[in-house]
């Protein structure tokens, strides 16, 4: 049986969390109750270009952990793997914007974008700058003609990077908005689970997997993969994953990447520190090169046990950007 939790009552969940957020943070991030949304600490200045992000929580430290110097000036934290509220949306873009408008950094879920598209409406209605950015990365669901399109999953943390950094150094709206489509459009991110994730009301997980199964394609919801595979060395489960992304993105001999090998919840480091290890062999022996990198749990999925691999192609512009300074509560150098 699974479903143990460090929790009150499952309806104070995340507002609970959110308060701890706020007083382990005090320096950094300010939870607004009413509506729910977290702002910097310290508002920027009238004429750096705002940028607000958000999505369902348990997926922590996302979008909240990012919300700092560097990163984002606001985050939008919906219940459990649900969309934020038009009305929190706008209430969080007021708080944070001024003269050079705000930015809206949308992962691609229904919910997420029809909320976000009325918010944007509404605030381009009442006179404020405003532009979305798409995040879509998610080769998993690459080709769905149909549907949605490709989910938004980890390279979300480079948009948030790139184009909080050249916020903060004064870029305009226009720039600030081709940087990050820039970012998405030389992303893609792939995901294998262990296990499931378990509702913080739920005792059964999401899905559940025999001991020699893996779940390949996985989403950030608990959804499951385009299919299961037999239990492997990580060694193989990466290869499964970096193949198909290097594909995607068109990489090749020579090339340089940003490597994001994220913890989807309940894998630890060690783990996340072999796959990424070989990450960085399987892209050396294609003669690509991972110039820098980030290893942890930052988009997770609740509990779930397995990781995500994101490779961002990178040039000097987007090396600079990554470099440049950030004091958030999940990102700090």
């Amino acid at each position: 049986m699974s479903g143990r939790k460090l929790l009150n009552k499952p309806l104070d969940f995340v507002d609970e969390a959110l308060e701890g957020l706020e007083l382990a943070h005090p320096g950094l991030v300010r939870w607004n109750r009413t509506p729910s949304f977290v702002r910097r600490a310290e508002l920027a200045g009238p004429s750096k270009v705002a940028l607000a992000s958000g999505g369902g929580s348990g997926h922590e430290p996302l979008h909240s952990g990012f919300v700092g110097t560097g990163m984002l000036d606001a985050a939008v934290p919906g219940a459990v793997f649900a969309s934020p509220t038009t009305e929190q949306i706008i209430a969080a873009t007021r708080a944070v914007a001024h003269d050079a408008g705000a930015i809206l950094v949308v992962k691609n879920y229904t919910g997420d974008v029809l909320n976000f598209e009325i918010a944007e409406e509404t605030l381009a209605d009442d006179g404020l700058r405003v532009g979305h950015i798409l995040v879509d990365d998610d080769l998993a669901t690459d080709g769905d003609d149909d549907g949605p399109g490709r989910r938004g999953t980890a390279a979300v943390i480079a948009v948030h990077k790139a184009c909080g950094a050249a916020a903060e150094r004064g870029a305009s709206h226009e720039e600030v908005l081709a940087i990050g489509r820039g970012v998405v459009a030389r992303s893609r991110t792939m995901a294998f689970a262990l296990t499931g994730c378990t509702q913080p009301d739920q005792m059964q997980p999401s899905f559940e997997l025999a001991d020699h199964e893996v779940e390949m394609g996985v989403g950030i919801h608990g959804e499951r993969g385009r299919g299961r595979v037999p239990f492997a060395t990580a060694d193989d489960l990466v290869d499964s994953v970096v193949g198909p992304i290097v594909e995607a993105v068109g990489l090749t001999r020579g090339d340089e990447v940003l490597a994001i090998t994220n913890g989807l919840g309940s894998t630890h480091p060690l783990e996340l520190h072999i796959a990424h290890r070989a990450v960085v062999h399987q892209l050396a022996a294609r003669g690509i090169r991972v110039v820098r990198s980030l290893v942890g749990p930052y988009v997770t999925a609740l509990d779930m046990a397995g990781c995500s691999i994101t490779l961002t192609k990178a040039d000097d512009r987007f090396l600079d950007l990554w470099d440049a300074p950030v004091r958030t509560p999940a990102v700090t150098w």
